[in-house]
């Protein structure tokens, strides 16, 4: 009896570490996501439609948005659901698309809708009362 006790406990502090790692990465990840996109957002507010310059600037922020969420999304895939993920990336995919038409006011929609999704994935997997129960 104390064998299975002791393996029971291992196991239990296992999911517990588990699932203390993953939510501190989870966080971490909504938090430098959601802050580029919120200077991407602001970069588009001051966009002016002749500025070719900065059109190039914002679609350079793009790219490295999507680049660094194709890295971070192989890690999150592992715990989370797929389709949580994928609407992130519809989303961001959508930017590219909107910057290069010029079409700014999709470009910020897109962004807000971004921010909701990650903020939506990291309350949906919080450990807490309303996720338990």
């Amino acid at each position: 009896m104390g064998k299975e006790t002791i393996i029971s406990i291992i196991i239990i502090i296992a999911i517990i570490v588990g699932n203390i790692i993953t939510q501190k990465y989870t966080v971490k990840s909504v938090t430098d996501f959601s802050k580029k996109i919120e200077d991407l957002k602001q970069d588009i507010y001051n966009l002016e439609e002749q500025d070719n310059l900065m059109i190039e600037e914002a679609k350079g922020k793009v790219d490295t948005i999507i680049d660094d969420w194709n890295k971070t999304h192989d890690k999150l895939a592992y715990y989370i659901e797929h389709d949580e993920l994928e609407k992130i990336e519809t989303n961001l995919i959508s930017l590219k698309s909107f910057i290069e038409t010029n079409q700014y006011s999709e470009v910020i929609s897109k962004l807000d809708t971004s921010v909701f999704l990650l903020e939506h994935i990291e309350d949906k997997y919080a450990v807490n009362l309303q996720n338990i129960f």
